[in-house]
């Protein structure tokens, strides 16, 4: 079965989708199988893009008019191919620089592979940069993870550190794990505690309370 996707960027009057969906028909598209939106590619909203590829089954064929009417951008555009690879839907496009991609042919599939490499590849270096990153932290002293909370222990050094002038707030949030913004919100830039830190400072610590009838008859 042949389900086809059409677009304009533009929703008023100045862009036509008729030139696509004319295109799709003479391909052979049913013309109640045709999805449209009128957004622009960058758009998250494209709630016809949406319901096109949530209609699409294993042996279907998605046909474009052209291959840029699928994707945000490359990266999107070579995911969403892989996802259409993996869920055994096909694809062919018309016209433009993706005309050679038609799965139901032989080099229509090597074009597609050529894809589904791509978007391996593009995995692969995510993961290595996080990796690279992750070990770069932990020669810094810093674990991976999401950032601590502030608590009465790193407040108190937060404090002593901000307490020098020479001090840079960005250094010692990373150094006490936290991140500037949560350091700002309980110290101030001289090292005094705002209100969220005065606050933190008079809670009762955790731990015995100290002897304080035996202190105040030693002292009497």
């Amino acid at each position: 079965m042949l389900i086809g996707y059409v677009r304009v960027s533009k929703a008023d009057g100045t862009q036509t989708l008729a030139p696509q969906r004319d295109a799709l028909l003479a391909a052979g598209v049913a013309p109640e199988r045709i999805y449209e939106d009128l957004a622009s590619g960058r758009s998250d909203a494209r709630p016809g893009l949406a319901a096109c590829l949530k209609a699409l089954q294993p042996g279907n064929t998605l046909v474009l008019w052209k291959l840029d009417r699928l994707g945000r951008d490359l990266r999107h555009l070579v995911n969403t191919v892989e996802d259409l690879r993996v869920r055994g839907v096909g694809l062919k496009v018309l016209a433009g620089a993706g005309a050679q991609i038609d799965t139901t042919t032989a080099n229509g599939r090597l074009a597609f592979g050529i894809f589904a490499a791509f978007a391996e590849f593009e995995r692969e270096l995510i993961a290595e940069r996080t990796q690279a990153g992750l070990a770069a932290a932990r020669a810094r002293g810093r674990l991976g993870g999401r950032p601590r909370k502030m608590d009465r222990a790193t407040l108190q050094m937060a404090m002593t550190a901000l307490a020098d002038p020479k001090a840079v707030a960005a250094e010692v949030a990373k150094r006490l794990g936290l991140t500037t913004t949560t350091l700002y919100a309980y110290v101030n830039g001289d090292g005094s505690p705002k209100a969220a830190g005065q606050a933190l400072l008079d809670r009762q610590p955790l731990g015995p309370k100290p002897p304080r009838a035996a202190h105040q008859a030693t002292a009497a």
